[in-house]
């Protein structure tokens, strides 16, 4: 059927039709609002039909199950992504600043910052905002922190005859020549690991060395294997990593998904351990932005939030309820302190060069 046919014969539908289509259409699920106005902003974001999602890659964090029940619960809103990293993700941002094509951008959290510094990401406060540690949101609501990694020990038992509970254990003799870690110069691990072994050890994100100087005792000691340029994930798989200081969620993927099963343990480090922010904008000017904020709104809500809990990473709001299963994985850890991304990034010259002099002796 033609074009005009197709116009010609909607208007001759009833009225009451097109109302209850248009109903059917603006209120797609059932039951209770995940929050007030939930309905009103589908039936905006339905007039643009499409959410373009940056750097939401879905093998990373779950995004595949959020991308899946967003379908489900607005079916109406087309979500299209790309996965290009967190500073791509900024470059891409400011060589379109005048003509946005994303409508939301994630990101680690010191890429969000550099985001809202180059203006092109715009204020808004989903649900649960207001839940947030402060050092976990732009005030404005120019970024907001969606799930954490969190410094752990991932430990592989076959070749360590006993666990470390924390970093004063890495210290022992018996774990000579076991533990890897990444650069903190060059990588973003490193840098936040640093600042876990620096809480562990009486500091702070604003005092550093105490953390600097606990991986030149590493080193000196000879409890150093080696240290990265890049993850070493797959020789970890492989069983050449005795001890590696990383994030919580890699080593939860190799126990429970690639294999390694009871052969790794995940210890979070008693003394003190990092909690490192990924967060979400919404993009200055985007072309959809209802579509946009819906999408945020979802993610944000208790529902999106269990869902990152499932793909391994913490959930940023305090409270997410997790299935017994889930929280099995990931048992409460109060010693874990949320990071000042802010600060540590101001504080990276010093870091880079009080760790090459503990741990190199430069």
């Amino acid at each position: 059927m033609q074009r005009r046919h197709l116009i010609q014969a909607a208007g001759a539908l009833p009225a009451l039709s097109l109302a209850t289509l248009a109903a059917r259409t603006a209120f797609a699920f059932d039951g209770p609002e995940l929050y007030a106005g939930e309905k009103a902003l589908y039936a905006e974001a339905q007039k643009e039909g499409l959410c373009v999602s940056f750097d939401t890659g879905p093998e990373w964090a779950n995004w595949k199950s959020l991308f899946r029940d967003f379908k489900k619960r607005y079916p109406e809103i087309e979500l299209t992504y790309n996965d290009i990293g967190s500073a791509a993700t900024v470059v891409a941002l400011e060589k379109t600043k005048r003509r946005p094509q994303a409508d939301t951008a994630y990101y680690f959290a010191a890429s969000a910052v550099d985001a809202a510094k180059k203006d092109v990401v715009a204020p808004f406060k989903p649900v649960n905002f207001d839940k947030l540690p402060p050092v976990f949101r732009e005030a404005e609501g120019r970024w907001f922190t969606i799930h954490t990694l969190n410094i752990a020990f991932l430990v592989n038992k076959k070749l360590v005859k006993n666990v470390p509970t924390g970093w004063a254990d890495l210290l022992k003799p018996e774990f000579k020549s076991t533990v890897v870690y990444l650069d903190p110069r060059s990588t973003g691990i490193g840098q936040v690991l640093t600042f876990a072994a620096a809480y562990a050890n009486g500091g702070s994100v604003d005092n550093v060395q105490p953390g600097t100087d606990y991986l030149g005792k590493l080193h000196s000691a000879g409890n150093v294997l080696r240290v990265e340029g890049t993850t070493p994930y797959a020789k970890f798989l492989k069983g050449e990593i005795p001890v590696w200081i990383s994030y919580e969620n890699d080593g939860l993927k190799a126990k429970h998904v690639d294999g390694m099963g009871d052969a790794v343990e995940v210890v979070i480090p008693k003394e003190a351990s990092v909690a490192a922010p990924y967060a979400i904008s919404l993009v200055k000017n985007g072309p959809n932005s209802n579509a946009g904020k819906l999408w945020l709104n979802f993610i944000m809500s208790e529902a999106g939030q269990s869902l990152f809990a499932q793909g391994f990473v913490r959930p940023a709001v305090p409270g997410t309820p997790l299935s017994a299963d889930v929280a099995a994985k990931m048992p409460a850890a109060p010693q874990i302190r949320p990071l000042d991304v802010v600060k540590a990034s101001e504080r990276k010259a010093e870091v880079d060069k009080l760790w090459a002099q503990a741990a190199l002796g430069k």
